[in-house]
C-alpha cells in the first residue's frame, strides 16, 4: 500500500496545478479591460494621433472598455488598425492586469507628388501614402509619374535623397524625363541640377558634394543657374 502512496500524492499535485491553472486562465479570461495604451514606434505620431487610433478601434468594436478579454480578437484589431493607410505596421496585445496596447509603426514619405490634380506621397517601400491634415513632410517633390506609380529608377533615387543628409536639405524637387533622366531643383541658389541617368550615381553625388563645397566656400553659388553631372568626372555649370 505505501508503494502507491507517493503515487496518490503525485496524481494529487497534478490535480491542483492543472485546477489552479484553469482557474487562473479562466479568470484571466474573464478579466476587463480597464486601459489602452498606444505607442508610436521611436514616438513618432506626426501623421495620425492617439485620439485617431482610438477612433479607428471604438468604431469597429463599439468600444473595448469594460470588455472581457475573452471576447477581445486581437488578430482582428492589428488587421482594423492596418487599415489605415498612414500604418506601416500594429502589434496589439494584452496584459494580465487587463490593459490593452498598441505599438503603432506609421508609414515613412519619401517623396511628395503633385501631378495632374493628384496630390499623394510616396513611402519608403515605394507606396502611395496619402497627405496628412495633421502633419506636412519635407521631401522633394517629384514629376514625371504615369498611371499614378513612380518608376523603379524614381524610388531609387528618391530612397537616395532621403537617406543622405545633404541631399536631404537641398533638394527639393526631382523629375523623370522619358529617357529615364532626372533634373533636380535645389533649396539654396535655386539650380537645376541635369543629374542624367542613374549609371555612377555615387560618383555623380561626390562631385556634386566636392562642387557644392568649394562653392559655398567662394560664395560663388549664385553665379549658376545649372550644374550638369551627365559628363564623366566632370561638373559642368551654366552661368546666370
Amino acid at each position: 500500500m505505501k508503494k502507491y502512496v507517493g503515487f496518490i500524492k503525485g496524481l494529487l499535485l497534478i490535480a491542483f496545478v492543472l485546477f489552479l491553472y484553469g482557474f487562473s486562465s479562466h479568470r484571466n479570461k474573464t478579466k476587463k479591460i480597464n486601459n489602452i495604451d498606444i505607442k508610436f514606434e521611436n514616438g513618432d505620431n506626426l501623421f495620425i494621433t492617439y485620439e485617431m487610433v482610438n477612433k479607428l478601434l471604438i468604431q469597429n468594436y463599439n468600444g473595448l472598455l469594460n470588455q472581457p478579454k475573452e471576447n477581445i480578437f486581437l488578430k482582428g484589431l492589428e488587421e482594423t488598425l492596418l487599415s489605415n493607410k498612414m500604418i506601416e505596421n500594429a502589434e496589439v496585445f494584452l496584459s494580465v492586469n487587463g490593459e490593452l496596447g498598441a505599438i503603432i509603426k506609421q508609414k515613412t514619405p519619401i517623396a511628395r507628388v503633385n501631378q495632374s490634380g493628384q496630390a499623394y506621397y510616396i513611402d519608403s517601400k515605394g507606396n502611395n501614402m496619402p497627405l496628412s491634415s495633421h502633419y506636412s513632410a519635407r521631401v522633394p517633390i517629384i514629376e514625371g509619374v504615369y498611371d499614378g506609380k513612380i518608376s523603379a529608377e524614381m524610388f531609387v533615387l528618391a530612397k537616395l535623397i532621403f537617406k543622405d543628409e545633404f541631399l536631404k536639405k537641398q533638394i527639393v524637387g526631382v523629375n523623370e524625363t522619358p529617357k529615364k533622366e532626372f533634373l533636380l531643383k535645389t533649396r539654396v541658389g535655386n539650380q537645376t541640377i541635369e543629374l542624367g541617368g542613374l549609371q555612377q550615381i555615387d560618383k555623380k553625388i561626390k562631385n556634386l558634394k566636392v562642387f557644392y563645397h568649394k562653392v559655398l566656400n567662394d560664395e560663388t553659388l549664385d553665379r549658376y543657374k545649372k550644374i550638369n553631372l551627365m559628363y564623366n568626372n566632370q561638373v559642368v555649370c551654366t552661368k546666370n
